[in-house]
């Protein structure tokens, strides 16, 4: 063996034995090569959000009609979004390896972000909106570091906890059907099946194609079935295109594409803009949309990502068997501080809370047990970046079986409520039902919370409440009728 043979061999030992010492592979039962490949599976199980993320926020406008990253609602944003997507979610990901050594990964939040497009940027500018997320996080962070966490996780009820996620998977649900097609607003109901009431139109087929294809991969535990279903789906959107011609969907063409039209952009590597990053105000919507409001939305962000966070770790720990005698993750503190500095990420970059991801488990499968697994998964999210101009080409037909699919993830912990117990029932029931319903989430958690309080009340259990939970219901109260009390103070 030659001399530069032996140095590189001493090398690659010296690193492996590093690596060895400080993600503490051999001690967790893994090796390299098992975090390697744990690493690139939870990469390309949860990598869709580079596309789904820009699909839902690039078209939703503000209060002032304006579209995130200064596009015109033709999607010209939608690479920009993607980019800024894949950094944030590469920088936190790389972070919660480095600094907790834990195998989880992070992007911007499903149903978070379908939060911020229609609930919270419609009452104020996108700027104003981002600054909310990036208080949210913030505040979290200041909760995890003072420990107050455990008092903010006691005074909502596990069942309603549940009931918030549930309700959230119906709603990205109907917002996945909606921008197929498969739903749309009905002439003489409010809501009904297809343009005339019957499917139509090749777009949608493609969509029911997707949802097939993605239904099929995931019974059949394929690795990354998501994604690969919206690439094959997105590819044979291309074909149908390119025979049919059948443009985006217009009152004279109801039956083309929703938002985007399958086409091959003239380059798919491009240099990356990050036209979203740094736009975030952080005091102005105070003013615009009302403390109340304002208030009540930074809460119900902070609800939304705390406790899914919670439970994410704690069900990747127990999948990767690292949990301690008491169910309690290694370096808990640590990685709840970077899921709320990830938080504050997503808001600052312009696209949305980050939190942790359940597809996670997925590389947990593949042997992942460290924290270099996510390293691995946030490398390949910063390489993602230069590939950014290739969700333009990506219809909502192709991407959306996936909300389908995520909602019917969510809603799989319906299970965990008591629904014989009526003093959780109702108040879970109205949670879940009322988001989709109202196309609010809002109002889902608002009323959900409101009624728990009445009904402890009504059957003489008041020292049950959490005094916190009283003054959440005060200010939900307060948020429904805060058009009359405007009118009446004014």
């Amino acid at each position: 063996m030659g001399a530069r043979a032996v140095r590189l061999c001493h090398y690659a030992c010296l690193v492996d034995t590093n690596l060895d010492s400080y993600f503490k592979i051999t001690e967790r039962g893994s090796t390299v090569a098992r975090e390697l490949r744990g690493g690139v599976v939870t990469f390309f199980t949860m990598a869709y959000i580079v596309v789904l993320n820009p699909l839902i926020l690039g078209f939703a406008a503000d209060e002032h009609g304006k579209f995130l990253g200064g596009g015109g609602g033709d999607g010209s944003n939608l690479p920009a979004i993607a980019a800024a997507t894949a950094l944030v979610a590469g920088v936190v990901t790389i972070l919660m390896g480095v600094v907790a050594n834990y195998p989880l990964a992070l992007a911007t939040g499903l149903g978070l972000n379908a939060f911020v497009a229609f609930s919270i940027a419609s009452k104020m500018t996108w700027a104003d909106a981002m600054g909310l997320i990036v208080i949210e996080g913030l505040i979290i962070l200041v909760l995890v570091l003072t420990g107050f966490r455990e008092a903010v996780f006691h005074a909502v009820p596990a069942p309603l906890k549940i009931a918030i996620s549930v309700g959230i998977g119906l709603f990205i649900t109907l917002i996945g059907f909606f921008d197929a097609g498969f739903v749309r607003p009905g002439s003489g109901t409010p809501v009904q099946l297809g343009p005339t009431g019957e499917l139509a139109g090749w777009p949608v087929l493609v969509f029911l194609v997707g949802l097939a294809l993605v239904i099929s991969l995931w019974v059949l535990r394929v690795k990354g079935a998501i994604l690969i279903s919206i690439i094959v789906t997105t590819v044979i959107a291309i074909i149908v295109e390119s025979i049919g011609n059948f443009g985006g969907k217009t009152a004279k063409n109801p039956l083309g594409w929703s938002l985007t039209v399958p086409e091959w952009p003239d380059k798919v590597f491009d240099k990356p803009h990050f036209d979203t990053v740094g736009h975030f105000n952080l005091f102005d919507s105070w003013g615009d949309a009302g403390v109340v409001t304002v208030l009540l939305l930074i809460f119900t962000l902070m609800l939304a990502d705390f406790f899914d966070t919670m439970g994410t770790m704690t069900a990747i720990g127990a999948e990767a068997g690292l949990l301690d005698e008491e169910g309690v993750p290694p370096n808990t503190m640590k990685i709840l501080a970077v899921d709320s500095i990830a938080a504050a990420a997503g808001g600052a970059a312009g696209v949305s809370s980050n939190t942790s991801y359940i597809e996670s488990a997925s590389g947990v499968g593949e042997g992942a047990r460290t924290g270099l697994a996510s390293v691995v998964t946030g490398a390949l999210f910063l390489v993602a970046i230069f590939f950014a101009p290739l969700v333009k080409i990506i219809p909502s037909e192709a991407a959306v079986p996936a909300l389908v699919l995520v909602g019917f993830l969510m809603m799989q912990q319906v299970k965990g409520i008591d629904w014989d117990d009526v003093e959780i029932a109702i108040p879970a029931f109205l949670t879940i039902v009322l988001m989709p319903f109202t196309y609010s989430i809002t109002a889902g958690i608002g009323v959900g919370f409101i009624a728990y309080v009445l009904i402890k009340v009504v059957r003489q259990k008041a020292a049950e409440v959490h005094q916190l939970m009283w003054l959440i219901a005060a200010m939900f109260i307060l948020y429904f009728a805060i058009d009359p009390v405007t009118r009446w103070l004014t």
